[in-house]
């Protein structure tokens, strides 16, 4: 499925978590989709985050994480981006996100959860209709 104006999407692997093939993969069926992609990397700070996001100028960053931390790090993004005026890049989450977290992580501002196994089909359209709004 073929976006018609590229959308800029950071793919970014937060904290101390080395696991990246995931992240890879998807950052690759993106580009694939027609996205333009930033792949920041292994072990990024929030604040490397923010800055990539804003240098970048990003529509959705997208935040891979396998760790468990996925609510204090989104809570604690979601304040910067604030901070620094990034409020309308869109955030989304994947990973290993336990089912009972999404409703929490969409609360505190997250626009899209895709859990471990979400089809690469179901990520576009999700990144496609964020877009959309």
């Amino acid at each position: 499925m073929e976006t018609t104006n590229k959308i800029r999407v950071l793919i970014a692997k937060p904290g101390l978590d080395g696991h990246d093939k995931g992240a890879k993969i998807v950052a690759l069926a993106l580009r694939d989709a027609g996205y333009e992609v930033i792949y920041s990397g292994l072990h990024q700070t929030l604040d490397q985050i923010i800055q990539t996001a804003g240098q970048e100028a990003v529509d959705v960053i997208g935040l891979s994480i396998m760790s468990g931390a996925h609510l204090p790090i989104c809570e604690k993004l979601i304040a910067m981006m604030k901070e620094q005026g990034l409020n309308e890049i869109r955030l989304t989450v994947g990973g290993v996100i336990p089912f009972q977290d999404i409703p929490k992580l969409k609360e505190m501002g997250v626009a899209a959860v895709f859990p471990g196994g979400t089809s690469f089909e179901e990520i576009t359209k999700g990144m496609n209709s964020l877009i959309e709004r």
